[in-house]
């Protein structure tokens, strides 16, 4: 699979988000070695804190169908938003300890889109070795 059809399934798990306060969708989906594909969207709560992000959701998804770190060659995060979105902190500590530092990550808006790493986006990241 490219990238382009990769990004085109984390739009369409975005059409799945459910965001009633922000009404900012995001999506995401997960590339396995194997070509096997999760999806996740981002789904918010009343209680702001309890809102899961799209790819938490398709990360926790694979780990939970048994993929593991080397199991990932690739993830696409999508928003629809006028600039392009990256994850959050958590999301970025998230993806340090469950795809590793050089999975491409994908981000991309209906008119933009650039590749990028943990490695990048999550500088001097607190790992297993730091404990």
């Amino acid at each position: 699979m490219n990238k382009n059809e990769l990004v085109n399934l984390a739009f369409k798990a975005m059409e799945n988000a459910y965001v009633p306060y922000s009404h900012y969708r995001v999506g995401a989906c997960v590339l396995c070695k194997d070509g096997r594909t999760f999806y996740g969207a981002n789904i918010e709560n009343a209680s702001y804190g309890l809102a899961n992000c799209a790819e938490r959701s398709a990360i926790f998804s694979a780990y939970s169908n048994g993929v593991r770190k080397e199991d990932i060659e690739a993830l696409a995060i999508v928003s629809e938003g006028k600039t392009i979105a990256a994850p959050c902190g958590a999301c970025r500590q998230v993806l340090c300890e469950l795809i590793g530092f050089d999975t491409p990550i994908y981000l991309a808006n209906r008119g933009a889109e650039t590749t990028t790493s943990i490695r990048e986006l999550l500088p001097m990241a607190f790992t297993n070795e730091d404990l």
